[in-house]
């Protein structure tokens, strides 16, 4: 794909920074698609040249497209998500004639539709314009197609079944004598087809895109996040590697087919909104809980500081929420960049509460807790603590006999943190009492005031496709995620 200017450019397709997270249910008989996207919030990436050329990236919002069962209906419009892609490059001065040349790349992390007419339509669709404002009707290796009928009629690439990485620029060039920006303009659509369309109910498509100075190099990956842990890591030995597998058949356990960490020290160490070597700075370490029905459910493995969990109630309903709520979904989430925010799912987290029994062992807690006798009030959010069920299976599978209430549960548990830590759990009966680890006596779980200030350690569980590219889990050595 290529177009000369009166300056001589060649242009070749760009797209610039990450769209992650297009996933997709087709269900019902006819495709209707609900959408969200935009250039609300952005990402920058300054490449600082031998000179004082400077050439920056940006991209709008992800784009996220989702189907509801009941938006499906025959005669129904096709829904899209839209972003945009820039390039920026500022010469050193108004005499410098500033050249520069970038590669851009999409991946196609996971893709598992398939055509569902026998004329193979496309369905899903990706449509782009250049800088010049012109549509691209030419990418090597993608066909263009058009598909559905009267308003529905749409026409762009058929990405419906594609996977992998497709190179869309290459060795792109920009020049300026001052500031010289281009914007491309990028739009997937799911098509209506007005058809039988049920094949494919539960498929999903995800991808991300990479733009750099240099050519792309394939990089080897460990494979999916979550089964990696659970078929590489868990050996099916309850125990190895400090891991162990909570089914049925497991003494004291949840019950609940997670995957939990347990003991002093495991290799569970992640680095998290960093790549490189500032993964060795323990402020970007995390450390995996566990896995929860295949999503990887992560703790920040340093305190992020001392919060009260609120100033006067532990009150949290649907109308009131506590002050930890926006600590941790608004102060904290906001420090992470937009691109790790992605990954990061929207979860229930139970916080109705539960009462104290100085007899219940950690599998009783995690009933009242999260399990079949919790009180009933959710709250969905990205950011939470840890629960307390969760300290309590950190520790040595012996301590599960026991109370978790006031006992010594911090000895050989890689989640006690050696000082006072709250949890996400409220006391119900005491309107200002709320959940802690304490350091008193070695780590026991006690309650304290809300307004009293305590270490959190943010937690948060990952998107179920997410990819690693390397590690050991070590804290020298922590798991890097692909993103």
């Amino acid at each position: 794909m290529q177009k000369e200017t009166n300056e001589k450019k060649v242009l070749v397709l760009s797209f610039l920074g990450v769209i992650t997270l297009i996933a997709v249910v087709v269900g019902a008989t006819y495709a209707y698609f609900t959408a969200q996207g935009g250039d609300s919030a952005n990402t920058n990436v300054n490449v600082q040249t031998s000179t004082t050329d400077n050439l920056s990236f940006q991209v709008g919002s992800a784009i996220n497209l989702t189907a509801n069962q009941e938006d499906f209906a025959q005669g129904m419009g096709n829904k899209s998500g839209s972003t945009f892609a820039r390039a920026t490059l500022t010469a050193n001065n108004a005499t410098n004639n500033a050249m520069r040349n970038y590669y851009v790349y999409l991946n196609i992390t996971s893709n598992d539709f398939e055509y569902t007419t026998g004329d193979e339509q496309a369905e899903i669709l990706l449509k782009i314009t250049d800088p010049d404002g012109t549509e691209v009707t030419e990418l090597s290796g993608l066909t263009r197609k058009t598909s559905g009928t009267d308003t529905n009629q749409v026409t762009g690439f058929d990405i419906t079944t594609a996977t992998g990485l497709i190179t869309i620029a290459d060795n792109y060039e920009i020049v300026s004598t001052g500031t010289e920006t281009q914007e491309w303009q990028i739009e997937v659509i799911f098509a209506n087809l007005n058809s039988d369309q049920n094949a494919n109910t539960g498929k999903s498509f995800s991808a991300n895109l990479i733009i750099q100075e240099a050519p792309y190099e394939e990089v080897t990956t460990l494979g999916n996040f979550a089964e990696y842990i659970t078929t590489q890591v868990y050996t099916g030995t309850d125990g190895d590697n400090g891991l162990y597998y909570h089914d049925a058949d497991l003494a004291n356990g949840a019950q609940d087919n997670s995957y939990r960490y347990s003991g002093a020290n495991p290799n569970n160490y992640v680095c998290f909104g960093v790549t490189g070597a500032d993964c060795q700075n323990p402020e970007n370490q995390y450390r995996i809980i566990g896995v929860f029905n295949n999503q990887v459910k992560l703790i920040k493995s340093t305190s992020y500081g001392n919060y009260a969990w609120d100033a006067d109630s532990n009150t949290w309903d649907a109308s009131t929420k506590p002050d930890i709520y926006t600590t941790l979904n608004t102060t904290y989430y906001d420090t992470i960049p937009i691109e790790w925010q992605n990954i990061i799912v929207d979860t229930t987290w139970q916080v109705g509460g539960m009462e104290v029994s100085e007899t219940n062992t950690v599998k009783q807690y995690y009933d009242v807790e999260v399990g079949s006798g919790q009180s009933g009030y959710e709250e969905t959010m990205k950011i939470g603590l840890m629960y307390m069920s969760d300290y309590g299976y950190g520790s040595t599978t012996e301590k599960r006999v026991i109370g978790l209430w006031g006992n010594n549960y911090g000895t050989d548990n890689w989640l006690y943190l050696g000082s006072d830590e709250w949890l996400i759990s409220r006391f119900m009966s005491n309107s200002v009492g709320s959940f802690l680890v304490s350091h008193s006596v070695g780590g026991i779980v006690y309650y304290d005031r809300v307004s009293s200030s305590f270490a959190i350690r943010p937690s948060f569980y990952l998107e179920s496709n997410v990819v690693l590219s390397s590690g050991t889990g070590s804290s020298a050595d922590p798991y890097q995620i692909v993103i």
